[in-house]
């Protein structure tokens, strides 16, 4: 599994080329992150390595506190485990920066999108509703049929209907890295990413490299 970094969400821009087409990016911040602690098979039962990002001296709870003592570290507020087998290549303390990544490289990163709320079936599915006139009365934004006569005689779980709409977790993957600068830690990728202006965001290598990106 490859390693994941802690980054933010700045925003979306436009870039050139090198052919002069115009490329909507997404800016991605991703201040240096630290190994807080190496978890091994024969102490924890797996091999993992804890990743520590964004620096929080206040309101840390005691028990974090005693923890980054005790490994020597700077207190973060956003913690993440990352899975790897290659424990012999890092160290307690040891800093991760975004030149782990590479221009032209695929990348997925991880988020939570936007929430919007209660919504109806129009804005959540796409559902076409009700005609607008032709005696239609009262039910213009509504789906619709959902059930049968006496046999069942109920509506079967799992359909479509209106619900909370955002605010989950979720995954875009192969997004094309068109630009890196190492020493303000930002990358800038092909395309948009859920979540909002300055919101927690995961990256790591795809797990889909074999594949061609989305043109």
């Amino acid at each position: 599994m490859s390693l994941r970094i802690v980054g933010k969400k700045k925003g979306m821009t436009q870039i050139f080329d090198e052919k002069g087409n115009v490329v909507v990016c997404t800016i991605l911040q991703a201040d240096p992150n630290i190994i807080t602690q190496i978890k091994t098979k024969e102490k924890d039962g797996y091999n993992a390595l804890q990743i520590g990002s964004i620096r929080k001296n206040k309101n840390i709870s005691k028990p974090l506190k005693g923890h980054f003592e005790k490994n020597n570290v700077e207190p973060s507020y956003k913690l993440l485990e990352s899975k790897t087998e290659n424990l012999s290549d890092y160290k307690i303390g040891q800093v991760l920066t975004v030149s782990y990544f590479k221009e032209g490289e695929l990348i997925d990163v991880c988020g939570v999108s936007k929430g919007k709320g209660f919504q109806g079936l129009m804005k959540k599915y796409g559902f076409a509703g009700m005609p607008a006139s032709h005696g239609c009365s009262r039910s213009h934004r509504l789906g619709g049929s959902t059930g049968m006569r006496s046999t069942p005689g109920r509506c079967f779980k799992g359909g479509k209907r209106a619900s909370r709409m955002g605010g989950v977790r979720t995954t875009t993957q192969k997004l094309k890295i068109i630009k890196i600068d190492e020493e303000k830690g930002i990358i800038a990728i092909k395309g948009s990413i859920p979540g909002s202006i300055d919101s927690i965001i995961y990256i790591n290598k795809t797990k889909k490299q074999n594949l061609k990106a989305k043109k």
